[in-house]
């Protein structure tokens, strides 16, 4: 069984002998695929570290978190926008719009967001998607831009059927993480009604931890309970998810 974490900050650890030890976990439990976004120019070389440490398994990808969009964010992309050349990278990521911390750089967010997607376009990479309280200005922007490079995973996806089918019709992938685990969250009666087909496993990791383990820091080797609870939602074994979802992000990455 191959399961697929297409979103990790397992590079936040910085202590070499932590850090093996959260990837032989992923090992273990059949996490041994993991995408790597950035936050910001600095977060990069982490990324790039651990994805040489793991070349086989751990993939980068570029962007500016929109949580990280200030008024410098100009000189940021730039920065960020060097190192796409510098090496191989598999999505633009993450990006968006959070109105959740900071609703005063929202001009700022929609320029950097725009300009990123116009990355993916030129590199004809997928884009990660960061959405918290800005769904209907994600949305907008993205119906003005789209045409047939348009594609990704809209990351954390806690809407509504509503929602969900709006990006689905979009071509995007839904991204499934520890929200799903949550007794109230309502994510389980969305998902039930999506195909698998439209959907990629995430942990987000040290965030959003899944039950049995909600109140620790989160780690890529949770994505099973992740994936067991899909399971259980569809009644199905968990190989299948792990196989469908892997598939899903094979292609979307094209890896």
């Amino acid at each position: 069984m191959i399961l697929t974490d297409t979103h990790t900050h397992l590079y936040y650890e910085t202590d070499p002998v932590k850090l093996t030890e959260l990837m032989q976990r992923c090992f273990g439990s059949g996490v041994s695929r993991l995408f790597l976004p950035n936050v910001d120019s600095s977060s990069i070389p982490q990324v790039f570290k651990l994805a040489d440490l793991y070349p086989q398994n751990c993939f980068p990808m570029l962007g500016l978190h929109p949580c990280d969009v200030k008024a410098n964010f100009k000189e940021e992309l730039t920065l960020i926008y060097d190192d796409t050349d510098s090496r191989k990278i598999y999505a633009i990521g993450e990006i968006g719009i959070d109105l959740y911390w900071d609703k005063t750089t929202l001009r700022f967010q929609q320029k950097a967001f725009r300009t990123q997607i116009e990355w993916a376009k030129q590199l004809d990479l997928p884009i990660v998607i960061h959405c918290r309280d800005a769904f209907d200005e994600i949305f907008e922007i993205l119906t003005e831009v789209k045409d047939n490079k348009l594609r990704g995973i809209f990351h954390c996806f806690t809407g509504t059927n509503e929602q969900a089918q709006k990006i689905i019709d979009l071509g995007f992938l839904l991204g499934i993480g520890g929200v799903l685990t949550y007794k109230n969250s309502g994510l389980d009666k969305v998902v039930t009604g999506i195909s698998l087909d439209k959907m990629v496993l995430e942990t987000d990791s040290p965030y959003l931890t899944p039950v049995p383990f909600r109140g620790k820091p989160n780690e890529s080797s949770y994505l099973i309970h992740i994936a067991q609870k899909l399971a259980d939602l569809k009644q199905v074994p968990i190989e299948e998810v792990a196989r469908i979802t892997t598939e899903n992000s094979r292609i979307i990455f094209g890896i």
